[in-house]
Order: C-alpha cells, then structure tokens, then sequence
C-alpha cells in the first residue's frame, strides 16, 4: 500500500491529569481520566451541560480530523451520491395484515425518516399514522422508537429519542383525529404493550443511570405521577424489557443478563394483576416463552443444552416442574428464535454459520425446512401478525443478492415472491462473486469468513480488502446483501466478514469460546482471518483494513495492539476500549449486566489481571501503528464518548509511526449515529472514504 497522504498537522494533544486507580493491590495511572464527564448522567439528557475543556477538546479533534479528511470530501460527496441512488427513495414495506387492516412502513423522496402507515386489510387508501420526518423538523437528532397499536386498532402507542441518549417520551395518538392525547411518559425505555381491553399500556421506565428498573401500567389518559408500579427490578446487573403475545392474552416480563433470564407473566385482560413467576433465575439458565394457545413453547437451554431446545407447558401451569421437551437439542445447530401458530411451530437454526427455517405441524409433528443454496446468505423470519394463519413471511439474501421478502404457506409450501429490494441505479448480480473460506485459527479451529469482490476484482495479493468482525454477546453478523458496501467493491475491495468467536455462528459453543477468559480467541481469530487471506493470495498485510464497531470496536483495538503489522488501516465505530476502567466504574449503564459477559473485575482478582491482558486503552505501547480512525457519539449510553477520546490520545502518545489516529465525534447523537437514513449514509462515506484514502485509491 501506498504511504498515506494525509497531510501533516499538530494532533491535539490532551492534558495529562494526574490519576491512579488501586485495585487488587494493582495500581494503575490514567492521565486522560478527566476526560470523562463527573456529570455524565446530566449530559446525557442536556448535552449543554458539558464540561467547558472537554467540550473545547473535542471540538479540537473534530477540526483535526477534518483538516486531515479535507481533500477526501468530493469522494465523499461521490460515496454518497452512489449510495443514495442504489436506495429507493419512495420505498414501501409489503403491509402485514392484521385485524380489519395492514399496517407498513414506507419513505417519500427526499425523506429521512419512516412513515408508518395503515389500510384496509385487503388493499385500499393509505392513513399515515406518524409521519417521521414531521415529527424531526427542527430537531438535531430524531429517533422513532416503539410503535404499538391497540388491540382494537383505536390508538397507537409511539416513542421517540430527541437527544441520541436512548431516553424515550411515549404520546398516545387516537387514530381517528390523528392527534397525539394529552398522555406524554419520559424517561422510557420506548417500548410498550397494550392490554386486552385497550384501556392502558405496560412501560418501563429508566433510572437516573438509565438503567430499565421499573415497569409501569398507563392508564390511558391519565398522567404519569398515577402510573402503578407494576414490578421493580433491583438487582442493578439485569436488563428488563416487556413484550406481549400474538393473541394479546399476556405482557411478558423478560429480565435477563448475559447468560440467565426470568420472565413473569401478566394477564392482559387484567393488568392490575400481580405478576407470576414462571421460572426464577438460575444462574447460567436461559428461556423465553413464546405463546401458542392453551399451551406456551420455552426455548431454552436447560439440562446442558447449549444449543438450546424447544419445551412446552400448560398455560394454566407454566412453571417448569410442567416443562416437556418437543425438540431436542443439536450440538452444533443452535435454535435462535421461535414462533407459534395455530397449527405449526417454526423455528430458526443456524449450522456452522448458515441459517434455515423449520417448520413443524403441531399435529402430527411433520418437519420440513426452507433452506437456499449459495455458499453463503441470510435469512431473516418475520412471522406474522395473527395467530390462526398457515401463512408467514421470511426475507432472504446474500452479500451478492438484494433482499427478497416472501410469504410462505406452511400447509402447502407454496412460496410468494412479494417484493425484491429494488437498486435504482443498477444492480447486476453476475458482476459479483460471493464465498466462504474457513481460516485455521491458532488452536486449530476453523473460522468462516464470507468475502464479496467484483467479477474483475484480481485476486493476486493486490487487492485493498475491507475485514469486518464484531464478536461479542453471541451475535452473528450475516452473509446479507448491502448496497453501500458496493461503493468500496466496485473501486477494488474485497468486503470480507470475519465469523469469529464470541458469536454464535458455529454454535454456543463458539459464543462461550470467546467471552471471559476466552476472550483472546475474539482477537486471535480475526488475526487468523488476516493471514488466511493474505496466504490464500486474496491480499496483503498492508491492504487490509479492519473495521468494527461498539464490542467490535474493543476487537479493533485489541488487534491493533496485538499485531499491528498485520493491517494497513484500523477503523473503530464508538468503540469500548476503555474496558477495564468500565467494568470497574459500576455508575455507568451497562456495567453490571456486562459482568457475565466480561468478568466482575472489582469483586474479582483473576477477572481483572484477565481484562487488564487485553484492554486495548490498558495496552496501548510503543508501536508502529497503522492509521486509525475512532467515531463517536457524545450521547451514548452505551460506549461513553470518552472512551474513544482517550484511546486515541494514548494513542498519538505512544506511536512509533507518523501514522495519523484520528477521532470524530457526532455531538447530535449517540451509539448509533445520525438518525436520518441519508444522514447516515454520509457517516459511511466518511468511513468509507477514509479507507480508501489508507489504501491510496483517491
């Protein structure tokens, strides 16, 4: 790769604070702790209330980066030019039916945020219910949040985040005068269930520490200081959301961590009824229950099942004395999600990084299964809105295929093609190829990674290739199809996604293969990858640039301490890389849940010498490092805008290399970025713009 070209600029330079932290009899000094907001939890709210020499150095480091980023704007400006117009600006879902209507999403031109709107059951006009772009008219940041219509289809519960701190206001909208009531609820997580009676809605809402800690019942026009506390969650280290079944029977208290869970069950014809029990925690034992008429299916993975099974019990006696078995586990077949219906059960599995559907009638207890053939691909079950239908909808595609939205009739298998994403500037499907490769990782363990490069692309070592990885919490990152990533695929790159461990793409296995004590394999693995496609001929070690976000970009920064040689570039989308100091400050929102996932490092000894091994912050050294680019947001509840700002200033300290490490803040936003879908785009260009830039393709 060609000496980068950035121009050379003074790096703002942070001061350097005195401040130690003991722990364990382990002292540690972190220079750039004042980075980090005392108030952070007013800031949150009112970004405003920022600390004026925090404030004055991000700023700086946004005139840096832009300084540094100056002569990429017109490709930047291209990027999203080509991006925008693979988008179909006026787009429309395939309304799902439910009840008397259908209801849909949709976009018009111009437009940055959704429409979600209504008709008639069986086709007819249109009722926008919420507009989006309506509601974000002045406002720096705007994100829908739930939207939950009433079971009598009279009102609709709707939440919305103005700051990017993922603090939502709920409104009730009557949807005959499409007027919002008088009811406004702050400080919520957004979501929201109605009752059968269509009378009130169950809500939780956050803590000063935005942590969900209570659920509440509304009564429907009423104000919130009359809200009935419902439950109240009081160990700090547990997430809570609720969630309501199709037949509109029950509210589902879901609690959960990192590997346990609850759930408590609420008649929805009664909702002033005390909560039951279905099954307390147990510590490592997972479950979620899923309606299905008189009884309810447990997907869970009690008695070592790893890769879960499929129970079910009475709806009069769901504890789990009264569980029994339906589908057994498969080791190495992970059950990822289930849904009832009237006559069939169906669920999603994935094997060795490839989904499939599967279809069971309830009767008789035939299965079947929609699979696909490519090498590699994603599918994603969408359901249905009612109960008693043989009908539900899936999409389906590849890193080389648009998505394909079917309706699938489970009695008669007969599959309906309603809507193939559509590429306005073009798309022709045989100029790209898409494959998955298994990189041997260090113990021998065999890693997919799924690559998409243009029909043109020369694969002789030569080619600038993008390497994505999250691998964390059990996710799996999808063979999907992606028309941004066309944009850096046309120009050359290979788009490569790294299946690592942490997720669950082989597996639970491969998720518990990955996490506490086994976090290096995360980093190993994505290493691994690296190499394979430098010796497999697809690249070299100074033409790959790594990307990840969030988790991902804690890999990022771990892989850039460990093998910096090993990649030209290292991009980090709001990245936690400041774990150690994280998982030990228990203020912050996250930290607590995390622990199952990460270890407990102040109650712990062996957790934190563990963490403390990788923690990239903790581990920043005297090294050649590669360019870098951080992103942040300075609302993120999630990973707090001064992780980034202080990985990179140790960064700029230590570096042996002129390499530039680059850091750009969105103060408008949070952990997810701009929130209009163009607004978004443009972060990619930037992003993207940056990687082209690193591997001299200006």
């Amino acid at each position: 790769m060609n000496q980068h070209s950035f121009v050379q600029q003074t790096a703002p330079a942070p001061e350097k604070k005195p401040y130690s932290d003991t722990r364990h009899g382990i002292t540690r000094n972190d220079e750039y702790h004042w980075l980090r907001a005392e108030n952070w939890q007013d800031v949150l709210r009112d970004p405003s209330l920022l600390d004026a020499q925090i404030l004055n150095h991000l700023k700086a480091e946004n005139t840096y980066q832009s300084t540094l980023m100056a002569d990429t704007k017109d490709l930047q400006q291209k990027l999203f030019a080509e991006m925008k117009g693979r988008i179909k600006e006026d787009d429309s879902s395939v309304p799902v039916k439910d009840g008397a209507y259908a209801y849909g999403v949709s976009y018009v031109t111009g437009g940055q945020h959704p429409q979600y709107f209504r008709t008639p059951r069986d086709g007819g006009d249109k009722t926008v219910l919420i507009d989006g772009d309506k509601q974000a008219a002045s406002l720096a940041y705007f994100s829908l949040g739930g939207l939950d219509y009433s079971p009598d289809h009279s009102l609709l519960a709707w939440s919305a985040d103005t700051k990017g701190s993922e603090f939502y206001d709920i409104k009730i909208r009557d949807l005959t005068s499409l007027e919002d009531r008088s009811d406004i609820l702050t400080a919520t997580a957004g979501g929201t269930v109605w009752d059968a009676q269509s009378k009130g809605i169950f809500y939780i809402e956050m803590d000063d520490n935005h942590r969900p800690a209570k659920l509440f019942y509304h009564r429907v026009g009423t104000e919130q200081a009359q809200d009935r506390l419902i439950y109240e969650e009081k160990d700090s280290g547990f997430f809570m959301n609720v969630s309501g079944s199709s037949l509109n029977d029950y509210a589902f208290i879901n609690i959960q961590d990192h590997e346990t869970s609850e759930v408590w069950l609420i008649p929805a014809n009664d909702p002033q009824t005390k909560p039951q029990l279905v099954a307390a925690r147990e510590t490592g034992i997972e479950y979620t229950l899923t309606e299905g008429g008189d009884v309810f299916y447990i997907l869970t993975n009690i008695d070592g099942a790893k890769d879960f099974k499929i129970m079910s019990a009475p709806v009069s006696a769901p504890q789990k004395q009264n569980w029994t078995e339906v589908v057994g586990e498969k080791s190495g077949t992970i059950i990822l999600d289930i849904a009832a219906y009237k006559n069939h059960l169906v669920w999603l599995e994935r094997n060795n990084g490839l989904p499939r559907i599967v279809i069971r009638e309830r009767v008789s207890g035939a299965e079947h299964a929609i699979a696909f053939d490519e090498e590699a691909y994603s599918l994603g079950l969408q359901g249905s809105a009612e109960y008693d239908t043989d009908v539900i909808r899936f999409s389906y595609s590849s890193m080389t295929t648009p998505s394909q939205l079917f309706d699938y009739n489970m009695a008669s298998r007969e599959r309906i093609l309603l809507k193939t994403q559509e590429v306005p500037s073009g798309h022709v499907i045989d100029d790209y190829v898409t494959r998955r490769i298994l990189a041997p990782a260090a113990d021998g363990e065999l890693v997919p990674v799924s690559i998409l490069a243009h029909k043109d692309t020369p694969l002789g070592g030569t080619a600038p290739t993008l390497l994505y990885a999250y691998g964390a919490y059990g996710s799996t990152i999808p063979a999907s199809f992606s028309t941004s990533r066309l944009s850096l695929v046309d120009r050359g790159f290979i788009y490569a996604i790294a299946h690592i461990r942490g997720g669950k793409d082989k597996g639970f296995a491969w998720y518990e293969n990955g996490k506490r004590e086994h976090k290096v394999n995360t980093f190993t693995d994505f290493i691994a990858a690296a190499k394979y496609l430098v010796a497999e001929g697809f690249t070299s070690h100074d033409r790959i640039i790594a990307h990840g976000g969030s988790a991902g970009g804690m890999l990022m920064g771990a892989i850039t301490n460990m093998a910096p040689e090993a990649f030209g570039g290292v991009i980090a989308d709001v990245p936690f890389v400041d774990v150690l100091n994280t998982m030990l400050d228990d203020s912050l929102p996250l930290t607590p849940p995390e622990w199952p996932e990460w270890g407990n490092p102040i109650a712990s000894e062996t957790d934190y010498r563990t963490i403390a091994a990788y923690s990239p912050y903790d581990n920043v050294d005297a090294k050649n490092y590669p360019p870098v680019l951080a992103t942040a947001g300075l609302t993120d509840p999630r990973v707090t805008y001064w992780e980034a700002a202080k990985w990179v200033a140790r960064l700029r300290e230590k570096t042996t290399s002129d390499n530039p490490v680059l850091l750009k803040i969105n103060m408008d936003a949070g952990h997810g970025g701009a929130s209009g879908r163009f607004s978004q785009l443009e972060e990619v260009a930037y992003i993207y713009a940056f990687a082209l830039k690193v591997a001299g393709k200006l």
